[in-house]
């Protein structure tokens, strides 16, 4: 059984960092999707960055590009998310996720496995 955890979530004020982290275990297959998504309270689950086990990476927020990196340990099994620069509209509840397969996906439906989320709260 595949198991995420995630840590890393906090309160900031705008501008300031945050490095999300997402810890996973029980893999059984060798290629896999790690993406990130955040759900903001009365808003759908939406996809904002993924990386393959192949290590390439897609953005689907425009809004966090050149501020958010995602990044992977494979030694650790863990992925992160920095987050430079946020803004009181990051805040949110974030997610990681796992799916199988190369081909990453901003679809939250086509993920399998899920965190238990950590929250990030930026203020102005």
């Amino acid at each position: 059984q595949v198991q995420l955890v995630e840590s890393g979530g906090g309160s900031v004020q705008a501008g300031g960092s945050l490095r999300l982290s997402c810890a996973a275990s029980g893999y059984t297959y060798s290629s896999n999707c790690m993406g990130w998504f955040r759900q903001a309270p009365g808003k759908e689950r939406e996809g904002v960055v993924s990386i393959s086990s192949l290590g390439i990476s897609a953005y689907y927020d425009d809004s966090v590009k050149g501020r958010f990196t995602i990044s992977q340990d494979n030694a650790k099994n863990t992925v992160y998310l920095q987050m430079n620069s946020l803004k009181p509209e990051d805040t949110a509840m974030y997610y990681c996720a796992s799916k199988g397969g190369y081909i990453c996906s901003r679809d939250p439906s086509r993920y399998n496995y899920w965190g238990q989320g950590t929250q990030v709260t930026v203020s102005s």
